[in-house]
Formats: structure tokens, sequence, C-alpha cells
């Protein structure tokens, strides 16, 4: 038998710990000593410590974890719980995978300050382009806000082209506009976006359509230059561009379209172009 110091020593917790286990009911001390209190554990009991903490691992409450132990959760219940952890974890993952993406971006745009693009910058004028499209507003002009907001757009736009019997005629047109609150700057809106994810079409608008239909105007002098990789790293690509754009003594009309220029499974292997509006 050990002492709760012995026994916490053991197993890699605090005494303190231990005792709040046991003052829930979570794992008794095999005996406790009626006249001084000392809690003495058995060595088989290591291995019921071992399940508590690798289901607190797992994100369950002690409630939990007791509920668990105590049988009181039938399997389909712990199936489901376990379901759901998994699927909160694998969330968690892809937020920090994406986090970390964006931080490496912005790490790549501060070691290029000073430097011209290593891509080259073109200055062109663009067409008229009918789209069809669906909208949304996100928080922010950050890739963590618009990302979550376009891709879904991406995939329900599609799903209602194919629905309609329209095909595309050309590429993806991403493009973003401020929103009136945040033009303004009133409100808890300052800051959001109006994200337009578009496709290029040749269709008419029709009654009955479950997506707009609308004519992107001409530009008369876009700066653009291309990006490859997602677009969640997009954030060295664009400043390049803007610093073109500053120290060519050009001046910015807005925000760029994202044009897709390739697309494929895996983002790594996407190449978009930026086309920045001049005045």
């Amino acid at each position: 038998m050990f002492t709760i110091g012995d026994f916490a020593r053991h197993g890699r917790v605090s005494a303190r710990m231990l005792r709040h286990y046991d003052a829930i009911g979570l794992l008794r001390p095999a005996r406790t000593d009626p006249f001084t209190g000392y809690r003495r554990y058995a060595a088989a009991q290591l291995a019921d410590l071992n399940r508590i903490i690798a289901l607190k691992d797992l994100g369950f409450s002690l409630e939990q974890v007791r509920q668990i132990r105590q049988g009181r959760l039938d399997t389909a219940g712990l199936r489901g719980m376990l379901t759901l952890r998994r699927a909160e974890l694998e969330a968690a993952r892809a937020a920090a995978e994406a986090r970390l993406t964006r931080v490496e971006a912005r790490l790549r745009s501060l070691e290029s300050e000073g430097r011209m693009p290593s891509q080259d910058v073109v200055v062109k004028s663009l067409p008229a382009v009918r789209v069809a499209e669906l909208t949304a507003v996100a928080a922010g002009y950050e890739p963590e806000h618009i990302s979550p907001v376009i891709r879904p757009l991406y995939e329900e736009l599609c799903k209602r082209l194919d629905a309609a019997g329209v095909t595309p005629s050309g590429p993806g047109i991403a493009y973003y506009e401020a929103c009136a609150d945040a033009a303004s700057g009133s409100g808890a809106d300052e800051g959001a976006i109006v994200v337009h994810a578009a496709m290029t079409v040749s269709a008419e608008p029709a009654p009955g359509q479950d997506f707009a239909i609308v004519d992107l105007p001409a530009v008369g002098r876009a700066a653009t230059i291309v990006h490859r990789g997602p677009m969640d790293e997009v954030v060295t690509t664009g400043q390049a561009l803007a610093r073109w754009i500053d120290e060519g003594g050009h001046r910015s009309a807005g925000y760029a379209r994202e044009v897709t220029l390739e697309w494929d499974e895996d983002p790594r292997n996407w190449v978009t172009e930026l086309q920045e509006p001049l005045v």
C-alpha cells in the first residue's frame, strides 16, 4: 500500500488532485485509517488513475468521467460522446494548423519587406464580365475571417448552378466590398466585409434562380500579381502588390479581385491572380 504522497508521485499527479478525486467519489483510496484519516492506495489503482487522466485529456469533465466509470453511460452514449469529442479535437487541430499557416505568411511578409516582389506585376485593363454569385458578410478582411465564409459559399453556389443547369463559362472570381455600416464606422459591424463568391457565366437572369447574376464592370487599369498556394497564405503576395503600387506612385481604387487560374483538391496547387484596381 502507498501513502497518498507516494501514490501521487508514481501516478505523476498531485496529492491535492487525489484528495479532490476522493472528495467527489471519483477515485477512493483503497483504505482510509479511521483514526488518523490517512489514505492508502493500492498499486492496482494506478490503472484506474491512468484511465481518469486519459479521459480528462480527451476533454471530458470530471462529472462525465465519473458517469463513464460508474457505468451510467451505455455503449451508445459513450460512443456518441467520444465521436463528438473526436470531431472537436479535429476541428481544433484544423484551426491550429490554419493559424500556423497565417503566422508563417506574416513572417514571410516581414522577411520580404524592402524587396520588390519576385513575381511580375502587370498593369492591364479588365473587361466586363458576367458572374453568378452568392454573398455573405465576414467579420473582417483577414484570411481567418474570409476563408470560413467564402468556402461554403462556393460549395453552395456550385450546387445551385448545377441544379439550375448553368455551366460556368470561365474562372471563379472572388471580390469584396466594405459593409455600409463598416464604411460609416458605426456599430459592431465596423471592419465587416461583404464577400462575393462568383463564377463566370454566360447565362441570363431568370425567375426562380436562387443565386444572383450580375455584370462586373470593366476596370481601366489594374495591377495584377499571381499568387500560388492556399489563400490563407495570400497576405505575403497581397502586401508585395501593395508595396509595388506605392513605390510606383500609383493609388489603389479598392479591394483586389481574386481570379482562380488553377484549382485543385490540394490548396497548395492553387494559382490565383490578384487584380487590384488603380485610380
